[in-house]
């Protein structure tokens, strides 16, 4: 054998790796071209249909206008009045949830008797329907039944004698409480995946210089969770742009809670504007892009950062 290996010697290292990545390619191939068409095939028909004017109230009324339609979704005031309320909720919501979702997975992370039934029950807001979720936060604020405005009553609490769905503000902090409460362990469950990463050297380490609880966990761990919360951050505030069915079922988008989504909808379900509907879900779609662009662009290079350190 090591005479045959002397007279045909090894392919050069580049050559092979050449070959592997082609290999690769073609066996991937199929799978990412069907993706690709599942796609892009709505996308670019979304497209077409946002340069159009199309009706279908009004028969025949079919013609191209361009960026037309991008022009008065842009130049209009409904269209950035969506496109504030969302932002607002995105940043409220998130915020919240790291903070929760942070303290539930340091909780979780603990060595104690019935951890494991804890987790579970802690996954199950995670679990339900966000129509079947809204519901019931819709019936908990109702202002005659529901038993929150009771409580507030009987202990005397600001917001006892509010129509908390009714009003500007209030609606928009139950659809935030009701985000929270649903989405909160998805962000556990990920920081909790990192609080897990962490060696128990470290700790250690920390406790032989005299490091006290407070000051291991703001020095020590939140540093080491900073990716798993930047990456919990990501997916929570893509998701979170593109709200629709919390303020959809609770207040169908009054009272200052109309999302980037619920606009496109309406002017694609209820005015049956084709073309203007589409292009607002085109609007939609580039914010999200931008904003996910932003954080692969910040976020994901900070913890490609981290991860070099830790293995340098």
């Amino acid at each position: 054998m090591s005479v045959i290996r002397t007279l045909i010697p090894d392919p050069p290292r580049k050559m092979r790796d050449r070959a592997e990545r082609g290999l690769a390619a073609m066996m991937t191939a199929p799978a990412l071209i069907l993706m690709a068409l599942v796609a892009a095939v709505p996308i670019c028909y979304a497209i077409w249909l946002s340069l159009n004017q199309y009706s279908l109230l009004q028969a025949g009324l079919s013609r191209f206008v361009g960026l037309g339609n991008y022009v008065e979704a842009l130049t209009g005031q409904d269209w950035w009045k969506a496109f504030g309320q969302t932002f607002l909720f995105a940043a409220c919501s998130v915020s919240l949830e790291i903070v929760v979702g942070t303290g539930m997975a340091v909780l979780l992370n603990l060595a104690f008797r019935g951890r494991a039934v804890l987790r579970t029950v802690v996954l199950v807001p995670y679990a339900i329907i966000t129509v079947v979720s809204a519901i019931t936060w819709q019936t908990m604020f109702d202002p005659t039944t529901g038993f929150v405005p009771q409580i507030l009553a009987a202990l005397h609490l600001p917001g006892a004698g509010v129509v908390w769905l009714g009003e500007q503000g209030y609606a928009m902090a139950v659809i935030v409480m009701a985000d929270v409460w649903k989405t909160a362990p998805f962000a556990a469950l990920i920081i909790l995946a990192g609080l897990q990463a962490i060696s128990q050297e470290t700790y250690e380490a920390a406790e032989l210089d005299g490091a006290g609880r407070w000051k291991t966990f703001a020095y020590v761990t939140l540093p080491l969770l900073r990716p798993a919360v930047v990456l919990a951050a990501i997916f929570r505030t893509l998701d979170a742009l593109r709200i629709f069915d919390l303020p959809f079922v609770l207040t169908h988008g009054a009272n200052g809670t109309q999302s980037m989504s619920m606009l496109a909808y309406s002017q694609l379900n209820e005015n049956r504007l084709v073309g203007q509907g589409s292009a607002l879900s085109i609007l939609t779609f580039l914010t999200v892009m931008v904003v996910s662009a932003v954080y692969i662009r910040f976020g994901g290079g900070n913890i490609r950062d981290i991860a070099r350190e830790d293995h340098g």
